[in-house]
């Protein structure tokens, strides 16, 4: 995509972001009925009236790329451009009235994740990046910190079950015990805080991508290294992460790796 191109999607990631966040908010002071899906995960009206508020806008501002969205599904009609999106992703935080949920909208162009917009429109926090373009936080170019020792790095981890059932998850212990602290954040927060250097290494182990793709691209562009667990680049099958500082993420790659 040329220059152009790009910070035109950018713009309309965000617009279509913001009138997300306007739905949201809505069902936030209103209450909304909350359903079950197949897999028992909850969803919501507010879950479908965003994503469709984002298509609109997508679609409008680049009618020649697909939509992968979480409630609506996938359009393959251009697999080289592809809008990946997740109007509410934390529903479970959302229906029990806890604010740690956002809207993640990402372009994808030919396998490579391009463009990235994280908003959390009750907790007030939004981040965005575009390849070569760096990483903003409301307006402040970003970047992730220095820190390269583990007994100095801050872990945080979100959803992690698979992770307990092998021997990784004593190399999990073993790091938290090197580092300098460990919490649990989750979400989009703890993606937001290692972007603006907040934290160090963040790990999860059960994701969907449509979570974490435009997390990845705000990461990258403030300087950080994100993967799946196994140090593995993103597709649109991955289902664990492992990112951080340059040398944090190294050091836990290799922790990880070798106990596996």
């Amino acid at each position: 995509m040329s220059e152009l191109d790009l910070s035109k999607a950018l713009a309309a990631a965000r617009d279509a972001a913001d009138a997300a966040g306007v739905v949201l908010r809505h069902y936030w002071r209103k209450g909304v009925a909350v359903e079950l899906k197949s897999d028992d995960t909850p969803v919501t009206a507010a879950d479908r009236e965003a994503e469709l508020a984002i298509r609109e806008i997508l679609h409008k501002a680049l009618p020649q790329a697909s939509i992968y969205g979480e409630e609506f599904g996938r359009d393959d009609s251009n697999q080289d451009l592809m809008w990946l999106v997740d109007p509410l992703d934390g529903t479970k935080s959302f229906v029990r009235r806890t604010p740690f949920f956002s809207t993640q909208i990402a372009l994808m162009h030919r396998g490579e994740l391009v463009l990235g917009v994280s908003s959390a429109p009750v907790y007030g926090e939004t981040m965005w990046a575009s390849a070569g373009g760096g990483a903003w936080f409301d307006g402040e170019r970003v970047r992730v910190a220095a820190t390269d020792e583990m007994a100095k790095a801050s872990i945080s981890t979100g959803n992690i079950k698979t992770l307990t059932r092998d021997a990784r998850w004593n190399a999990l212990g073993e790091m938290i015990r090197d580092s300098n602290r460990i919490r649990g954040y989750g979400d989009f927060c703890h993606y937001h805080l290692l972007a603006r250097g907040g934290l160090d290494l963040v790990i999860e182990s059960d994701v969907n991508i449509l979570d974490i793709a435009a997390l990845a691209v705000i990461v990258r562009e403030a300087g950080g290294v994100f993967t799946d667990i196994h140090g593995a680049a993103l597709t649109l099958d991955t289902v664990s992460v492992l990112a951080g500082t340059p040398a944090i993420h190294a050091q836990a790659l290799n922790r990880l790796t070798i106990s596996h």
